[in-house]
């Protein structure tokens, strides 16, 4: 088992113990500085986490080794996972809703935590990303059944590998049984103002939701 460093994490918001836990999953490379200002763009009212990834990689961080862009080691991405879900367990204890926003290697990541254990989220946005398939992680159908998802995919997206980005939107929208909402849009691999205004009304729907469910 590898010896992670204890998890470091940027906030924005309210910082409550009851209300909804938007988790921001930055990319690989990048940190939790670079992802916690995409929370100045989305909803008040709540509390935003970004996390840094735990293994250091080119300046920046990585969720897990991997044997090619979007193809995750399974075992580095078994250990990571529950790196993440004991921080969580911690931060946001069971019964508060958390809702997970992944970017690129971010959003792989999101994907293999709620395929691992879909009942401990309350939704997951998945953005310029792909799931992590062959990885060990459960992709069955139904296997997501109800949970609301986002996924946000660039028609011009050169970065992640486009068989993984196809198989990623047929799973999202006709396997999984998940509650999807799927976002095309004509850039590339960043996150495009129409994307970003997706995102918001998204979120917004999903916490008041999770607000009034708790």
């Amino acid at each position: 088992m590898t010896a992670f460093a204890p998890p470091v994490a940027a906030w924005h918001g309210e910082q409550n113990h009851q209300g909804p836990l938007l988790v921001l999953l930055h990319g690989r490379g990048s940190n939790e500085g670079d992802i916690i200002s995409l929370a100045d763009h989305l909803p008040d009212g709540v509390a935003y986490a970004a996390v840094r990834a735990p293994i250091a990689e080119g300046g920046g961080y990585a969720w897990f080794a991997n044997r090619g862009i979007g193809r995750p080691i399974a075992e580095s991405l078994a250990e990571t996972m529950a790196w993440f879900r004991a921080w969580l367990d911690d931060t946001a204890p069971a019964g508060r809703p958390v809702v997970l926003v992944g970017f690129s290697g971010g959003a792989a990541f999101a994907c293999g935590l709620i395929l691992d254990d879909p009942d401990r989220y309350t939704g997951a946005a998945i953005l310029y990303g792909t799931l992590p398939f062959d990885a060990r992680v459960p992709t069955t159908a139904g296997r997501l059944t109800g949970l609301p998802v986002l996924v946000a995919h660039g028609d011009t997206d050169t970065v992640i590998p486009a068989d993984l980005l196809s198989r990623t939107w047929t799973y999202l929208h006709d396997i999984a049984g998940s509650d999807t909402t799927g976002v095309r849009d004509p850039g590339g691999h960043g996150i495009s103002p129409n994307v970003l205004r997706e995102l918001q009304v998204w979120l917004q729907r999903l916490t008041i939701s999770a607000e009034a469910a708790s």
